[in-house]
């Protein structure tokens, strides 16, 4: 029997290499590898020597000949093949063992696009692809987390067409992701990330219990390994409304840097978000928004959770709570309440990957886009288009506005005031209907919100929303202006003593 190895990552192969040497493996391998092999006193054949053909063009030609592939691809149950193999003196290798050139490691390292093409592995996924297609009579091995489950199933006689199958299959996903990285890497780099084709690749973190509803199945899956290396579960188990309803809260509560912030979110849409010194002020601050929403709600809180804040959380009944961290005394607080889960991120604040990019499926396809980002220069650079200039304490307001208008449904109206969501409207057909429902609720909720700030994601197309804002006692708006009708809620500010600011750029979210 022969095994063929020849990897990049060289973790685990050692053991790996002895343990196939002692089921009676005969090892071929290439390079690094074989060094790598050989120094740990295992025996081990130079693959150009069993093939009579050296490396070529500084190692790009390695394991690209007929007695590696026609030892891997012929068929051990079809005369002709096996009579063909022992025509041309070609041995049967009855497992490869490969992974490949790392690619993303270097581009995240290098822009020398020399150097980068010199890391596009053509030998090893050759090698993979046609093991993986003669599985029946071939392992392949991939992953150097199966390096224990192959041998012991080598050892056990359980080398089943299933398990091989199963290998199989991780190979062509292995392969399928590594051309889909360089050909995203390419299409990033010479086509603004927009060429013929986009591939969306993810692995699989975790399954969810179902989908949206129970007759759905669903699973996490991750771009890099945030999920896999950072987000821990804690208490309960994450449902695929969970996750997404989790990350909207943390999308806006990390919106702060290091401020001490808890959002609120219900349904995708925030029901109440406050900033104060500490995180158990903030949550009492953020539920007095919208306390009836809150219910069953996922909060997310950009700091420590101690007791104290366990101690009010449990006052109420909440579905999610997610944050950097939790006390061991907050967690046995926690305990008391069944059906609460508790999920963490580490840190000292809620560090959250951001994409770059952004899509959404639509039947028959996905509609693809640059991620919306908001730059605090957005926010700072805003032009003041009325006469009257919003105070300091404003100024903040309306920063605290402008970044939640951005993360909410649209249309969407946001009233902060003292660092605090007094009133929000979202997912409206129209801004005017926006404004309206969230200034009901804000009366409904005893919530006083003269004196607040207003944001919109959009421009206003008529000066009726200011007209509104005003009777509600609104001292501050920002909204991205471009309307035909700017001139006019220009001058509805003015007449209200509004102070108001364009920021130039629309943040829809639909």
């Amino acid at each position: 029997m022969n095994a063929l190895i020849s990897v990049s990552d060289k973790k685990g192969v050692v053991d790996f290499a002895r343990g196939l040497s002692s089921l009676g493996y005969k090892i071929l391998s290439t390079g690094g590898t074989l060094k790598t092999i050989k120094e740990a006193g295992i025996e081990a054949r130079d693959v150009g020597e069993y093939t009579n053909s050296p490396e070529m063009f500084d190692g790009r030609v390695k394991t690209l000949h007929p007695k590696i592939h026609g030892g891997i691809l012929h068929r051990r149950d079809n005369k002709n093949d096996v009579e063909s193999a022992k025509k041309f003196g070609i041995e049967r290798i009855d497992l490869v063992c490969v992974n490949l050139y790392p690619f993303k490691e270097t581009t995240k390292k290098s822009d020398d696009f020399e150097e980068i093409i010199e890391n596009i592995d053509i030998g090893g996924p050759s090698m993979v692809r046609a093991a993986a297609k003669n599985f029946k009579d071939v392992v392949v091995v991939t992953n150097s987390g199966d390096y224990d489950l192959i041998l012991k199933a080598l050892k056990e006689n359980e080398n089943t067409l299933e398990f091989r199958r199963s290998l199989m299959i991780k190979a062509f996903e292995h392969t399928a992701q590594y051309d889909a990285m360089i050909a995203s890497y390419m299409n990033e780099r010479f086509n603004s990330g927009f060429g013929n084709y986009q591939f969306i690749v993810g692995k699989k973190a975790f399954d969810t219990r179902y989908g949206e509803n129970p007759h759905q199945k669903g699973a996490l899956y991750e771009y890099e390994d945030f999920y896999t290396k950072r987000f821990k579960i804690l208490k309960g188990e994450a449902s695929f409304n969970n996750l997404t309803d989790i990350n909207g809260a943390i999308k806006i509560a990390s919106s702060f840097g290091e401020q001490r912030a808890v959002c609120i979110v219900k349904h995708g849409n925030p029901c109440g978000f406050a900033i104060r010194e500490r995180v158990v002020d903030a949550f009492k601050k953020a539920l007095e928004c919208d306390s009836v929403s809150a219910f069953g709600g996922v909060v997310a809180v950009n700091g420590e959770v101690d007791l104290e804040f366990a101690k009010e959380a449990n006052e109420i009944f909440l579905e999610v709570i997610v944050a950097p961290s939790f006390t061991e005394e907050a967690l046995d607080e926690f305990s008391k309440k069944k059906r609460l889960k508790l999920f963490s991120t580490g840190g000292k604040s809620l560090d959250f990957p951001r994409d770059g990019s952004d899509f959404k499926h639509i039947e028959g396809g996905f509609v693809y886009q640059d991620g919306d980002i908001i730059t605090e220069n957005e926010i700072k650079d805003a032009k003041c288009v009325s006469i009257k200039k919003a105070e300091k304490n404003q100024l903040k307001d309306l920063e605290v506005a402008y970044k939640i208008a951005s993360l909410v449904k649209s249309n969407c109206v946001v009233y902060v005031k003292d660092s605090a969501m007094v009133a929000v409207g979202m997912g409206m057909t129209s801004r005017v209907d926006a404004s309206i429902c969230a200034l009901k609720k804000a009366k409904e909720m005893g919530i006083d919100v003269s004196g607040a700030s207003l944001a919109s994601e959009a421009f206003f197309p008529f000066r009726d929303s200011i007209d509104a804002a005003a009777k509600a006692g609104v001292s501050a708006v920002i909204e991205p202006g471009g309307s035909v009708k700017d001139a006019e809620v220009i001058e509805a500010a003015n007449e209200h003593n509004i102070a108001l600011y364009f920021s130039g750029v629309r943040h829809f979210l639909h």
